[in-house]
């Protein structure tokens, strides 16, 4: 039994494995990779260990640089891109603030939940209309 062939073989399935676990694109390619390096070290014997390691570094690079060349751009946009993005959902909503900005902060309740909002100092019940976000806090303006 050949033991460089057989380390390839395990590696290119605990690869390609980890990518059900940890979903991320990148260790279904380095998979492919070292199954490259099986496949020639199973048809070539007496490749060194060193040569094998370089062409698998080199082929995971090559590999990983397709699938974001090709395959990432070619990804189904989704029809519903704000979904969890919450904060993001509430642009353009107009809502009295339920707390005065002062000092450039205030709170408005949009649905369910209360949000932080910056904006131009005003009193409390003053509509206002939600005009970006910075993290979890919203920009508005007076509606």
């Amino acid at each position: 039994m050949r033991w460089d062939v057989m380390g390839w073989a395990v590696v290119a399935l605990l690869l390609i494995a980890a990518e059900t676990l940890a979903p991320g694109a990148f260790l279904l390619w380095m998979g492919f990779a070292a199954a490259a390096v099986f496949l020639v070290v199973l048809l070539v014997p007496g490749i060194p260990v060193l040569a094998q390691v370089a062409a698998f570094v080199v082929l995971s690079f090559v590999s990983i640089q397709i699938y974001r060349r090709w395959f990432r751009k070619a990804a189904r946009q989704s029809d519903r891109p704000l979904l969890n993005r919450r904060a993001e959902q509430n642009i353009g909503a107009v809502a009295p603030l339920d707390q005065a900005i002062s000092g450039g902060r205030g709170r408005i309740r949009l649905g369910d939940a209360f949000w932080v909002v910056e904006g131009p100092d005003l009193p409390a019940g003053t509509p206002v209309r939600v005009i970006a976000v910075d993290g979890m806090t919203l920009k508005v303006q007076e509606a």
